[in-house]
């Protein structure tokens, strides 16, 4: 078989990276044109994987991006498959170097765009607050009133009064596993009442009831007393209305059943109020952007993320926000974000936050190299620095303006990063109590992701995935491995962002994925 140009099979990303990606399977004894020479496949290589393109020795360090991904564990030759066999995931230094690469300011868009969405008045703390969606939503503060909250939207859904509401998107339960058995006052409890206020208070979620059990450790009046909750009802003329949320708890009420009653009455009185806001046209200034990557592959890096990355850079150029999460997923390549810090306090900011990360795994006896998951590997991603590398690229190349802690409310201008764990529900959770009010996933193995009250956007990172699970995926990054320009990708994303935000569906809000996808993160001991 005759030599075929690498770029027929493969991406050599960086002319010093040591090893490049295939881009679709490449079979054994496949022989590739690269840098005046050639490589000799051996054994083939499945999409997404690795393999050498120069000679390696034992503890040479392993590019890709043109950073370091790891470091051989033995000697590889050219053409031999780069991976979990061969490679190891060694300490090493990075220069932070705050703000040594800091960007210079996008210039003015070519148009400033807008979308249809609703103004929701001023908020807390009286900073106006815009939705992509109409909710109401009803809120447990406690695992043993979350089956009341889910009898209360049932019996709603059931009773088909919301087909006389057809501006309210729903009525969704906001239930979780947490809310008693923490340290009073301590972190989790404070912790897990701010996300249950940003979920309150998220600009997509027009009304609100909060439903308890009366004895749990997150009690629903001290919830609304210590982060200021209230209801804010616009009426004609943009007048605007304050008062105290509904709250319900099933001890007081007599029961579950009395509390159900009661519930539903409360949300039915809601619906002509929240049926009567409509859309109007908003700058893309207001759109928050949120961004995830979940069940990755050696492609994510490749396609999808720094699509997103475009996407998030003209989100930014427009005047809004885009947050980057999942801190064990930026651990490796953190230097690359200090870099693009604003000033050091917002570059220490990050750092402060990998190091917690270090010490609170190693009490556990836990390395964050178990990430990446056994499908991650499967992909093709070897070590927590390669998936790190390629998850960033979802930050785009704007400067990093702030860094703020699980479901902190998101104020500034520009490109975030939140402080989360990788796991994506608990991730996504954080991200859309801190006020996303959009958010896209990226995915190569095919996540069927979704995040109520904020719709998510599924990009895949490859043509096979997109079209075995269409139904699941908006957008395919598939072509950019075909030769299609990541920039075009990244525009064809800022578009579906949006048309969703306009109140275009997604395919997760299509087959009704959100509901069942909070999940606060639990940081210590339950008691």
């Amino acid at each position: 078989m005759p030599a075929v140009p690498l770029t027929k099979y493969a991406v050599h990303l960086r002319p010093a990276d040591n090893i490049a990606v295939a881009a679709r399977g490449i079979p054994a004894g496949t022989e590739l044109q690269f840098d005046g020479g050639s490589v000799a496949v051996g054994n083939g290589i499945e999409l997404g994987h690795k393999f050498a393109v120069r000679p390696i020795r034992e503890g040479d360090a392993i590019s890709k991006f043109g950073q370091v991904i790891g470091f051989a564990g033995q000697p590889i030759g050219v053409g031999e498959h780069v991976h979990v066999h061969n490679v190891k995931a060694d300490k090493f230094e990075r220069d932070y170097a705050f703000g040594a690469d800091l960007p210079t300011p996008l210039p003015p868009p070519a148009e400033y765009r807008t979308w249809l969405g609703y103004d929701r008045g001023p908020g807390k703390p009286d900073h106006r607050r815009y939705g992509t969606r109409n909710y109401i939503a009803v809120i447990s503060t406690v695992n043993c009133s979350a089956s009341t909250s889910k009898y209360i939207t049932e019996r709603i859904k059931a009773s088909g009064v919301l087909r006389d509401f057809p501006n309210v998107d729903g009525v969704v339960p906001i239930v979780h596993k947490m809310g008693c058995a923490h340290q009073y006052g301590g972190p989790d409890h404070q912790q897990l009442e701010q996300t249950l206020a940003g979920f309150a208070l998220h600009p997509n979620v027009a009304a609100y009831i909060l439903i308890g059990l009366g004895c749990e450790i997150v009690q629903a009046r001290e919830l609304v007393e210590n982060q200021h909750l209230e209801l804010i009802q616009l009426g004609g003329g943009k007048t605007v209305t304050r008062k105290p949320p509904t709250v319900l708890t099933i001890q007081e009420s007599g029961g579950i059943g009395k509390t159900t009653d009661a519930g539903v009455q409360a949300v039915v009185e809601m619906l002509p109020w929240v049926n009567d806001v409509k859309r109007v046209e908003l700058p893309a200034r207001h759109l928050i952007l949120g961004t995830n990557c979940g069940g990755s592959d050696g492609n994510s890096g490749i396609t999808a993320n720094p699509a997103l990355g475009v996407a998030s850079d003209l989100i930014v150029q427009q005047g809004g926000t885009s947050i980057l999460a999942e801190t064990p997923e930026i651990y490796g390549a953190e230097h690359v974000l200090t870099r693009r810090a604003v000033s050091a306090e917002v570059g220490q900011k990050l750092v402060d936050r990998i190091m917690w990360w270090e010490w609170y795994t190693s009490i556990f006896g836990a390395e964050i190299n178990n990430n990446p998951s056994p499908g991650n590997k499967k992909g093709g991603l070897t070590t927590i620095y390669e998936k790190s590398l390629g998850a960033i690229a979802k930050a785009g190349t704007t400067a990093m303006v702030d860094v703020v802690r699980y479901a902190e409310p998101v104020t500034a201008k520009g490109f975030v990063v939140m402080d989360t764990p990788g796991y994506d529900p608990v991730s996504m959770t954080g991200v859309v109590a801190g006020g996303a009010n959009v958010c896209v996933f990226t995915t190569g193995r095919g996540s069927v992701y979704g995040c109520k009250p904020a719709p998510c956007l599924k990009v895949a990172t490859n043509t096979p995935l997109y079209e075995r699970m269409e139904s699941d995926m908006d957008i395919n990054a598939g072509p950019i491995l075909d030769g299609v320009p990541v920039e075009k990708v990244g525009q064809q994303i800022f578009e579906a962002i949006l048309a969703t935000a306009s109140g275009k569906q997604t395919k997760s809000e299509i087959h009704g994925v959100g509901e069942e996808e909070f999940a606060p993160w639990s940081i210590g001991p339950t008691l």
